[in-house]
């Protein structure tokens, strides 16, 4: 199989249970097809592919508000080992990005595989039998030696209980719920956050709508993003010379590895630099002193994420577009009232308001051994698994993107791929030794856990600020404290000593 390492386990039949299948992958989005890749190419063919929606992609499949684009290059947000020189912008729109999930699907043979409207609502281990028990939304039950969660920390939607919503006479919805049938064009149009989302809507409606007020809690840093369509030649050179395209991709990599990754994570020289480049970056395009100071971050860089776009800081400056920074107190019928009694007046409201963050939370009931939920396991406080994968007590159960391993600084595919690899290569030994459970030790990933919060004290994510990387408890479950080539490099092998193994 192409690009994918190639070791094949021997399989033999389960002998303490019949089950559907040896794995069940839950989620069709980037992680979860990159699994099934890595199980097809490790010659595990006993697989299937759960996903809630009707297609593949995940994230890139729901969101599709005007602007969407992902804020890492084209070429880094791809598979390693499925490049794409096809992309026709530096920074690829959600279409397209979601066209190429689709593509992998077909290249790799996994339409086979795919089963849609299943959404999983509970999961139970059988000790005895050593399987799992996958209920869904419509009762069924699936049964697997393996899970590989593939659900995603970002899913869900965000959606504020604001005060006087149901007296609202126009549209309300989320970035990520967008209505393609609502019309902007001549609109008053109120958006909630200057967050991820925002800053890429908004550039892209201020030339539709009449009037637009953007609602701001904390003014984000936000650095120029140098989106350019790729030159024709630049995709026969690639053609030509595949080598070159791989080296394009290392000198992106090593840029965010090298300059953006130490800027983001620690307050330190790199960061003084970032700032000033932000800074910098906003004062040359907004003039007026009173935006400037409205647009002025009061937290260390890296606290909150950095967001990138050329086009925020033009468009929040025209005659038309205002930014409030007075809270939100209730939704009229006829607009917004702000905490000073200001009215405001709005056709459409649109809440850029991100998602719950469920990364370090149990997307749903999980059971595991001794009948103790995953949710009472993570409530000591928050979320925690070895290397983001595996947590004790929950036998045969694999995270993607689990708690600790999101990335700050660059994509999120050299940590997917580097979980997918280690995954597949624990499957193989749970199923070539027929083991009935195959669980990290308690010891294993309580020391791993302390260690990574320990230097999460020393990165900006805990400086100061509030921002959704953080609990309720001020504890970082989120994010990986360094570099995404180190937490590749620590997976590059699956350890069966830091496993209890039972036959």
């Amino acid at each position: 199989m192409a690009g994918a390492r190639e070791t094949q386990f021997p399989q033999r039949t389960p002998i303490r249970a019949r089950v559907d299948h040896a794995v069940i992958i839950i989620g069709a989005g980037f992680s979860g097809i990159n699994a099934a890749i890595e199980l097809k190419a490790r010659g595990i063919q006993d697989f299937v592919l759960l996903e809630r929606a009707a297609d593949v992609g995940g994230t890139w499949r729901d969101n599709v508000y005007p602007g969407c684009a992902c804020d890492v290059p084209s070429y880094l947000y791809s598979y390693s080992f499925a490049p794409n020189i096809n992309w026709s912008m530096t920074y690829s729109g959600s279409a397209e990005i979601q066209s190429y999930i689709r593509c992998c699907v077909d290249r790799y043979g996994l339409t086979d595989r795919l089963r849609f409207g299943v959404g999983i609502v509970r999961a139970d281990f059988d000790v005895v039998g050593g399987f799992w028990r996958l209920t869904d939304a419509a009762g069924r039950v699936h049964t697997a030696r393996a899970v590989i969660s593939a659900i995603g920390g970002l899913v869900e939607p965000l959606m504020p209980a604001f005060a006087g919503m149901n007296e609202f006479t126009g549209d309300i919805m989320h970035t990520a719920r967008w209505n393609q049938d609502v019309v902007l064009f001549g609109k008053k149009v109120v958006v909630i956050g200057t967050g991820a989302s925002a800053i890429q809507i908004i550039p892209s409606i201020a030339v539709q709508v009449a009037d637009l007020t953007v609602l701001q809690r904390t003014a984000p840093y936000v650095l120029p993003k140098l989106d350019r369509a790729i030159p024709s030649g630049v995709k026969q050179w690639f053609r030509r010379l595949p080598w070159l395209h791989t080296l394009t991709r290392r000198l992106i990599l090593g840029l965010t590895e090298g300059v953006i990754g130490p800027a983001v994570i620690l307050n330190g020289f790199m960061a003084k630099l970032m700032t000033r480049y932000a800074l910098s970056h906003m004062r040359r395009v907004i003039s007026d002193p009173a935006l400037r100071e409205v647009m002025t971050p009061d937290y260390q860089v890296g606290c909150k994420r950095v967001l990138f776009s050329s086009a925020f800081y033009p468009a929040i400056t025209q005659d038309h577009v205002h930014i409030e920074t007075v809270g939100l107190e209730r939704l009229t019928p006829g607009g917004i009232r702000l905490a000073d009694g200001r009215e405001i007046d709005a056709d459409v409201i649109v809440m850029a308001t991100g998602f719950k963050v469920n990364i370090a939370k149990s997307p749903f009931p999980i059971v595991g051994e001794d009948g103790l939920s995953l949710e009472q396991r993570w409530s000591a406080p928050g979320g925690k698994a070895y290397k983001g994968v595996a947590c004790a007590g929950v036998p045969n159960w694999f995270f993607m993107l689990g708690p600790n391993t999101g990335p700050g600084h660059t994509s999120i595919l050299i940590y997917t791929e580097a979980q997918a690899s280690y995954i597949a290569d624990a499957v193989g030994v749970l199923l070539n030794q027929n083991l009935t459970a195959l669980s990290v030790k308690p010891e294993v990933m309580s020391r791993y856990h302390h260690k990574l919060q320990r230097r999460m004290r020393r990165t900006s994510w805990t400086s100061g600020c509030k921002s959704w990387y953080l609990d309720e408890h001020g504890e970082n479950h989120t994010l990986f404290p360094g570099l995404a080539s180190e937490y590749a490099w620590s997976m590059r092998r699956f350890k069966p000593k830091e496993y209890d193994l039972r036959a």
